[in-house]
């Protein structure tokens, strides 16, 4: 210990005690914090803030990195190796998503160094720790839910290109219809996700019940996933408080082992709105819907992607041999698309993205993700910086990242796969959303530098014997704000953390919210380069607000009984057997309104099951598949 410099740490007690391996010290400092109730204790909004108070009160104590490299005392203990340390800091409920200066957190660090039984340690205790949190926030957000209005809305995902006339044939689109009511949301959907050019199809319902079910059988705070193809209902939270078992926990480790570990980004704090401008120099105005918007383009935004290299982890290669295994999209394409298509679609793809595959002369690769991969959202301040704080982790898959190659999926999105909510567990420590600057159209060169939003660098660099490496990439998207939108975005978020958790399309939505922007406006509409020819569209094309009766109707395009057999998989399976198939369109006929009792109501003919069961089952269903 004579080597360790303490006095850059004297002033935080947690960091010095780890550093000397003082575990009295520590044990007094822990014992001296704020100690939180059950979480199944908390019930009402005044007992929720009350708990919040009090963890933020431990995580001053056991979180801070006002240190060098902003190491918390967490990740301390794993750089030296000090399980007991470790125990002891996860125990008392230290975040171990926090990232230190280089962009690493507590367990990426271990596993990064092969420190196996620290990993062991830090992933036993998480999701305790996420569902405590969930608990803790959970009366707040029933509370906010109940003071909103009560609704019905549609918004689509689609992709457009201006050069490639048969993108609707080969990329994902769809409808989603949301009602909120009370404290209860129901989610309809057969677009779950995205997988490269892979698709995720389940014909299936979020279905949130803040208010419980009326029978009772169903307690209030249940996040429920309603298959209508298999008639199933899982509880997404069913033993979600309780710790991993030994076999779990080494699952985790070796799964989070076998591959590099990748942390993309986004980079708003420079980011200003400029104005779109008419032929006769006017602000340009459209109508989304029925709401008057104006069209902003979002300058100097930044996105990257940093890789770093885990020790006895398996090749790109490999890795990419082992997903290609079995795999048949290139010869299903050939029955979408024809050759000269196949060519087009091709050479697009090449213009819009770097030379990702490629290894450097070490046999590392600097970068390989799509410019809208699995990214951190950056919500400080940013033009009142608060000590450099501004991302978050969060657990985001590529729209076309994996066309080349199967790309391997970010440990992190296995770690948020555990979490009850990970959104909810990882926005303890941020501070705020970060503020855009909208700049006149006589100001546009005061703040924005001349910059395509193409352009892109890479870097790679060497710390303490560590290879890492960059990939930075400038992208422009364009919003459609309009202050007639019914809703806040403020409101909307909150919503969006509850399907953000199991829905991935949602997830990408919330990305670009949690930037705050505008007083008094909202993104109808928003459009996101994917690569300088394609860009993705996420329009809200309807909102209703509901009235507090007990029968309500859907409005005319909501799906009919017709239209919800379309073919759908829990997994990321090849999606061109669905889009062979019949597509049916919402129906928009003059046809009455579809009438529904109550869309809060679970049908009695679908029988419930297990996460464990739906795991196994999906397992087995992929074997046979084989």
């Amino acid at each position: 210990m004579a080597a360790i410099d303490v006095a850059p740490y004297s002033h935080s007690p947690a960091h010095k005690a780890v550093l000397t391996k003082d575990y009295s010290n520590l044990r007094k400092i822990i014992s001296g914090l704020p100690r939180l109730c059950d979480p199944s204790e908390i019930r009402t909004e005044s007992d929720s803030i009350a708990e919040e108070a009090k963890a933020d009160a431990i995580s001053a104590v056991i979180d801070r990195r006002d240190v060098p490299n902003r190491d918390t005392p967490l990740h301390l203990a794993v750089k030296f190796s000090d399980i007991a340390a470790t125990e002891m800091l996860m125990v008392a409920g230290a975040d171990w998503s926090l990232q230190n200066e280089d962009g690493w957190s507590a367990l990426q660090e271990a596993i990064c160094n092969r420190e196996e039984p620290i990993a062991k340690v830090i992933i036993r205790h998480y999701q305790p720790t996420a569902w405590a949190k969930w608990c803790r926030r959970l009366p707040r957000l029933l509370a906010t839910m109940r003071r909103m209005r009560d609704f019905y809305m549609e918004m689509t995902f689609q992709f457009e290109s201006s050069v490639i006339p048969f993108i609707s044939r080969i990329a994902p689109s769809d409808t989603y219809k949301i009602w909120k009511r009370g404290a209860n949301l129901r989610a309809d959907m057969t677009l779950a996700g995205f997988d490269g050019f892979r698709i995720q199809r389940a014909n299936q319902t979020v279905l949130f019940l803040g208010d419980g079910s009326e029978d009772g059988k169903v307690p209030p705070g249940s996040l429920c996933m309603i298959s209508h193809k298999d008639k199933e209902v899982m509880n997404a939270l069913d033993g979600a408080g309780g710790l991993a078992t030994d076999e779990e926990v080494q699952q985790e480790v070796r799964a989070m082992s076998q591959t590099n570990i990748f942390r993309p980004g986004i980079d708003v704090t420079q980011a200003v709105l400029l104005p779109q401008m008419t032929w006769r120099r006017h602000e340009k105005t459209e109508l989304v819907g029925v709401w008057r918007s104006k069209v902003y383009d979002m300058h100097n935004v930044v996105v990257s992607i940093k890789s770093r290299r885990v020790p006895g982890a398996r090749s790109d290669e490999e890795l990419f041999a082992s997903r290609n295994e079995n795999e048949t999209d290139s010869e299903e394409l050939n029955d979408v698309l024809t050759d000269e298509e196949r060519k087009q679609l091709e050479a697009a793809l090449k213009f819009g993205s770097p030379d990702l595959n490629n290894e450097n002369e070490n046999g590392v690769i600097d970068h390989r993700h799509s410019c809208c991969d699995r990214r951190d959202i950056p919500i400080a301040d940013g033009f009142n910086h608060e000590n450099g704080d501004n991302k978050q982790e969060k657990g985001k898959k590529g729209w076309f990242d994996g066309w080349r190659k199967r790309e391997t999926k970010n440990d992190d999105s296995r770690k948020g796969a555990r979490s009850p909510s990970t959104s909810h567990s990882q926005s303890q420590s941020v501070p705020g959303r970060h503020s855009i600057e909208i700049v006149a159209k006589g100001d546009e060169n005061r703040n924005v530098k001349a910059s395509k939003p193409s352009s892109s660098t890479s870097s790679i660099k060497r710390k303490d014997g560590v290879r890492e490496s960059e990939y930075k990439k400038g992208l422009r998207p364009i919003l459609w704000l309009s202050p007639d939108f019914p809703l806040q975005t403020n409101e909307f978020l909150p919503l969006l953390d509850l399907l953000a958790n199991k829905v991935k399309a949602i997830r990408r939505l919330r990305e670009l919210l949690t930037t705050k922007l505008p007083m008094g406006t909202f993104p109808v509409k928003v459009a996101i380069p994917v690569i300088p020819t394609i860009r993705v569209l996420v329009t809200f094309t309807k909102f209703e607000e509901l009235q507090p009766l007990d029968e309500f109707s859907t409005p005319l395009s909501s799906p009919t009984d017709g239209d919800r057999n379309i073919p759908a998989t829990g997994s990321s399976s090849s999606w061109f057997q669905w889009i062979k198939a019949p597509y049916q369109q919402a129906s928009s006929s003059s046809s009455a309104l579809e009438q529904v009792e109550d869309p809060f109501v679970i049908p009695a003919d679908y029988s419930w099951i297990t996460a464990e069961a739906k795991k196994k089952k999906m397992q087995e269903k992929s074997k046979s598949n084989k």
